[in-house]
């Protein structure tokens, strides 16, 4: 029996969330004879080879692999869908959960498309899907938490969307220069959007996606994924600032101005200078961490979290937004 869908998940020793989200894939609604599910590691990964020896049995096709080193979920995808021999390509990410009609009903809308655009595929008018993402969430959920669940309000994201093959060659897939899994969605999405190909909505194919446990501080390590907007901006001015940020973050580069003019100042010995710009910059770090805190847990604990991280965010955003900057060779703030 041919394969008609293939599904990519790109994965790096994370064994137990692999697991449960390859659990979903095998309990779908849709004929196991006729998919396969590819699991590529971004680099050696002994456990999750472990895990694939025993795949399970009865489902779909299980296939796996492996990266020479890591180059991060790009690469990692275009290896999958490469290697894929279905028509049609869904990703999803080893930390998420496809309900049981997941495949069939991305396979459906497909199917419904071809049948409304028959020439279509003659001509070249190609077309992309995406589902939804649900992010369960506590009531006062924390800042990373809330940040997650921007997920399901996102346009395109590769935790759940689908391309037949033809799209996927069309735009050359996912722009391995983005080594971390940060806007090489959106590159592919603006990619999309450029060559005019659209990208139909599938409400019914959703996928969970829980909120796992973070560090205290984890939005420190989050700012160097700012590296990758320089990329993206130059890859795609027009569509960046249209859709992902209208303008610079000038906050951030007051905050900074105004602890750097303090610094100056007292070293200067100007203690009227440098009490008034401290205390703006305590101001807008005070307001920061308000909007931050809006909707989120009150506990002691993320309460001093979000003022302490908010001193650092500014600073760290920045320079990663610099470093992109130069790294990439464009003017990008």
């Amino acid at each position: 029996m041919s394969i008609d869908i293939s599904v990519v998940i790109p994965t790096y020793r994370r064994m137990g969330l692999l697991y449960r989200c390859l659990s979903a894939l095998s309990r779908q609604d849709f004929d196991p004879g006729r998919m396969e599910v590819i699991v590529v590691t971004d680099g050696p990964d002994e456990e999750t080879s472990y895990l694939m020896e025993g795949a399970m049995d009865g489902g779909p096709v299980f296939c796996h692999y492996s990266l020479d080193v890591k180059k991060g979920p790009a690469a990692a995808r275009n290896l999958g869908w490469r290697r894929a021999r279905g028509v049609l390509i869904l990703f999803t990410d080893d930390d998420c959960l496809p309900e049981r009609d997941w495949v069939s009903s991305y396979w459906n809308a497909y199917l419904e498309y071809k049948r409304a655009n028959p020439l279509g595929w003659v001509i070249g008018d190609l077309v992309a899907f995406k589902g939804r993402v649900i992010v369960p969430c506590p009531a006062a959920p924390t800042d990373y938490e809330k940040n997650v669940a921007w997920l399901e309000t996102a346009e395109f994201v590769t935790a759940n969307c689908a391309c037949p093959v033809e799209v996927l060659d069309r735009t050359g897939g996912f722009d391995e220069s983005f080594t971390m899994a940060w806007r090489e969605d959106s590159d592919l999405q603006f990619k999309l959007l450029e060559k005019g190909i659209p990208v139909v909505v599938v409400a019914a194919a959703r996928v969970v996606h829980p909120v796992r446990k973070a560090y205290w501080g984890v939005s420190l390590k989050e700012q160097k994924k700012s590296l990758f907007n320089a990329l993206l901006y130059k890859k795609h001015p027009v569509l960046f600032r249209k859709k992902i940020y209208r303008r610079p973050f000038w906050n951030y580069y007051t905050m900074i101005g105004l602890l750097l003019t303090a610094v100056v100042a007292l070293i200067a010995w100007n203690v009227p200078l440098a009490i008034m710009a401290t205390g703006a910059w305590l101001i807008m770090t005070l307001d920061f961490a308000r909007k931050r805190l809006r909707g989120t847990s009150h506990a002691v604990g993320h309460v001093t979290e979000m003022v302490v991280t908010s001193m650092a965010i500014p600073f760290l955003s920045v320079f990663w937004t610099i470093y992109g900057a130069i790294r990439y060779k464009t003017f990008f703030l």
